[in-house]
């Protein structure tokens, strides 16, 4: 039976079975009408709070992997019981795509663009095919991953194709509750350090870093510009703070605002800013087409959203990063980083070297085994 998690410490959900899943694609505006019907049938069904749980991906034009469970709680993570941690097949074998040469290539490719464009940020990704000596196992990954990494949103969503979304996002796009909506964009990182005096001054270093606040900026004035005509009142801190996750610091500013309309829903709002500036760039438009010219893969679900909404329209919706798709022996695992005219292509792989760490110390991976032709992600742990 499927099952479904989404744990949040505002609130958290575990629903199990599939009444209905939703394809739609979120653009368009057609997603919104046929989850108000699917959850309409799903009360006629005799389901008491019908809930739909699941993921938008990164493009809105592409299949939602929504789902309307046959049952769903709400409940406070602090009474979750602490899930057992199993061990896991060992990693045999990990593949970059794109390579590292590859990834600063597209780096200096995507500088030497904004140069002749109004291209002023735009975020390069990459994927990390990681192969397992035996089957890989959801549970036990979210299980490792959850005790590792306890705060932020965890998340285990299955997929119509069998495979299963896992990961742990510390980026909190869109939350709603009745007329109020909270907002906590990131953008602008650096990789935490072993010890603590080197760690401090690098989460020091990044909060004085023009580079990392001017990318912070792009973020929080796109996500003002599209809430402000909807709120009949918005706070955006004028400058950010930090958050610190296990592997990174983030440059982080948390939006609060009252709703004009109280009726629009979660995933309304949410596929309404979506993609931001953190994970797209800036402008939108034109950073999406530079995306598409750089990148060598698609992205799916990574850099979407990823969470729940409620038949009030209350949820609570998540940035898809820090995150795979399972299946078999295989994990999918994504990392990006947001490039600016200043980015450094040496820093840039780095730094998604440290996004990997959070996934692959979630499969034990530190030291991967690694076979002929493919690239090991041992510095990503």
């Amino acid at each position: 039976m499927a099952t479904s998690l989404f744990l949040s410490r505002h609130r958290s959900v575990r629903a199990s079975g599939v009444f209905e899943r939703i394809a739609t694609p979120a653009a368009g505006g057609a997603l919104h009408a046929e989850l108000a019907r699917a959850l309409l049938r799903a009360r006629d069904a005799g389901i008491a709070d019908p809930i739909v749980i699941g993921a938008i991906p990164f493009d809105t034009t592409q299949p939602s992997e929504l789902l309307v469970p046959e049952r769903s709680e709400i409940f406070d993570r602090d009474t979750l019981p602490q899930l057992a941690v199993l061990p896991l097949a060992p990693v045999v074998a990990s593949t970059s795509i794109p390579g590292e040469e590859r990834f600063k290539q597209g780096v200096r490719q995507a500088v030497a663009n904004f140069t002749h464009s109004e291209i002023r940020k735009a975020v390069l990704s990459r994927v990390l095919e990681v192969e397992l000596a035996g089957r890989a196992d959801p549970a036990a990954i979210f299980a490792s991953l959850a005790a590792q990494n306890p705060t932020g949103f965890q998340f285990r969503i299955p997929l119509a194709s069998g495979a299963e979304l896992v990961g742990v996002s510390p980026e909190l796009l869109l939350r709603k509750e009745g007329a109020q909506i909270v907002s906590n964009p990131l953008a602008g990182s650096a990789r935490r350090q072993p010890d603590a005096d080197s760690d401090a001054a690098a989460g020091g270093a990044l909060l004085q870093s023009p580079k990392d606040l001017r990318e912070h900026r792009y973020v929080t004035d796109d996500i003002r510009r599209l809430l402000a005509p909807l709120c009949a009142s918005l706070d955006v801190p004028e400058q950010p703070s930090l958050l610190s996750t296990n592997a990174m610091w983030h440059l982080s500013t948390r939006i609060e605002g009252t709703l004009r309309d109280p009726a629009q829903t979660s995933l309304q709002l949410a596929c309404h800013l979506h993609p931001t500036p953190a994970v797209c760039g800036y402008p939108t438009d034109l950073a999406r087409k530079l995306i598409d010219l750089v990148e060598p893969f698609d992205r799916g679900l990574f850099a979407g959203v990823v969470g729940w909404c409620d038949a009030h329209g209350n949820g609570e919706w998540a940035v898809t990063i820090r995150c795979g798709t399972v299946q078999g022996n295989t994990i999918r695992l994504f990392a990006g980083a947001g490039i600016v005219a200043d980015s450094c292509p040496e820093a840039e792989w780095a730094e998604t070297q440290g996004k990997l760490g959070t996934m692959l110390r979630a499969l034990g991976a530190a030291r991967p085994a690694v076979s002929a032709n493919v690239e090991t992600a041992a510095e990503a742990a």
